[in-house]
């Protein structure tokens, strides 16, 4: 499905096209191997929202990565991973969401 793939891709899409030239991202062999995360905090302030992910086995747990953005970023962040929950469900079946945490969690410096 072409229209998908697009869409998917946006940055693909505009290297036949001289006002937005292709970006070529680079990512390190330890940036490509990924973190797991099992947990999500979100914290915000007007000017950013902070995401840590983290690794949680009760009664202990490590913050995998922590990423901040800006408040347009997240909103669309936010429409993109809506999206792609839709298509994979249409693919997939449909999520059954997970249960809310019982245990506390909080940071340790």
């Amino acid at each position: 499905m072409a229209g998908q793939n697009e869409q998917a891709n946006p940055v693909q899409n505009n290297q036949n096209n001289p006002q937005n030239p292709q970006i070529q991202i680079k990512i390190t062999d330890d940036v490509l191997k990924g973190n797991y995360a099992n947990f999500l905090q979100v914290m915000h302030t007007p000017e950013e929202f902070v995401l840590d992910f983290m690794n949680v086995f009760p009664p202990n747990g490590i913050a995998t990565s922590r990423v901040i953005i800006s408040p347009a970023h997240m909103k669309r962040i936010v429409a993109a991973l809506d999206d792609n929950m839709k298509r994979y469900e249409a693919t997939h079946g449909a999520v059954k969401a997970a249960a809310e945490p019982t245990h506390k969690n909080g940071f340790e410096a």
